[in-house]
């Protein structure tokens, strides 16, 4: 099934998907590879699909290792959709990570916020990858070359945006929710009313009735990203999204302590590995899993940018943006 996406900002008509739906993805798929990180330090298979990104002439030194120091790392998540042939960076996330406090912040960037940095053209957030990589591709580099440069370009860029070093790329394809989902056999959620919406231009088609009942991953994404009916009524809230995510996340987590869980670990290394890479040296995949193992939400602060909707652009409130960066260099200087 195609995806119908939202925007927190300002509605649209096209792909949008909720800023912190998308960070609730992501965090909760990194979750997983947290909670199972001793399992997938074992799993050589999953570790080889997870970094094939990473450069193998990289060898990090002892003292440098994320098991000692704080990592910067930049999150994107990817839409992509075989029907339309997009690709998009959906989401754009920075997290800072400190191995003595087993803590991170997580800002989260929204799509069409303005960008400008001294060096580079004025774009929005989400126009930096695919301009990068196309200028790659025009360079002469082929595709795995091109990608590697077109992440590398976007930590420097954002990097100088938010004023700390960002060391790492992690890239995820949002069919890994709904994976994760299926692995473990479906989430159990109240759905608070009747959602309904259809879309034929990108195959979008969400049709849940009001009342608790277990989804499985497509309907749980549906369930989680619902905004609201094509007559515009039953209208969704970002308060109602982000108590649905609240539900799913929490299931998640609980199945996964579950003995019922616990058998489905495999099923559940393999939906993240196919869908999450890492340009990390798989060394330091192990040490980031180990160092950080059991982290739970309590130990994360989120800190999603904010800002005024002008079109084109989403213009970002300058406090809220300092506050961010200065949660970010807080968290590598702890």
């Amino acid at each position: 099934m195609s995806r119908k996406a939202t925007h927190a900002v300002r509605p649209k008509k096209k792909n949008y998907w909720p800023r912190r739906i998308m960070v609730a993805l992501l965090v909760g798929l990194v979750g997983v590879a947290c909670y199972l990180g001793y399992l997938v330090y074992v799993s050589k298979d999953a570790l080889k699909d997870i970094t094939t990104d990473a450069d193998p002439t990289v060898v990090v030194a002892p003292e440098n290792s994320v098991k000692v120091k704080p990592v910067t790392l930049m999150l994107l998540g990817m839409d992509t959709r075989k029907n339309t042939g997009t690709l998009n960076t959906d989401v754009m996330m920075v997290v800072a990570m400190n191995p003595k406090t087993k803590s991170a912040v997580v800002v989260s960037i929204p799509r069409d916020s303005r960008i400008q940095v001294n060096g580079y053209n004025t774009r929005k957030a989400n126009a930096y990858y695919a301009n990068f990589l196309r200028q790659e591709h025009n360079d002469g580099l082929k595709d795995k070359e091109a990608e590697q440069a077109a992440k590398k370009g976007m930590r420097s860029m954002f990097g100088k945006f938010f004023d700390v070093p960002i060391d790492y790329t992690t890239m995820i394809n949002f069919q890994g929710f709904s994976d994760v989902v299926d692995a473990l056999g479906g989430v159990t959620v109240d759905v608070d009313m009747d959602m309904h919406y259809v879309d034929k231009a990108d195959g979008t088609n969400i049709n849940l009735s009001k009342g608790r009942q277990k989804l499985m991953g497509d309907d749980a994404l549906d369930f989680v990203r619902y905004r609201k009916s094509n007559d515009g009524k039953n209208m969704s809230s970002d308060f109602d999204r982000n108590q649905r995510e609240s539900q799913v996340l929490g299931q998640i987590a609980d199945k996964l302590k579950s003995f019922s869980g616990v058998t489905k670990i495999g099923s559940v290394i393999k939906a993240v590995g196919n869908n999450l890479r890492m340009d990390i040296p798989a060394g330091e995949v192990t040490n980031l899993l180990k160092t950080y193992y059991g982290i739970s939400g309590s130990d994360i602060t989120f800190i999603p940018l904010e800002g005024t909707w002008k079109s084109p652009y989403v213009y970002l409130d300058a406090a809220k943006l300092q506050a961010a960066k200065d949660a970010l260099s807080a968290k590598l200087a702890e």
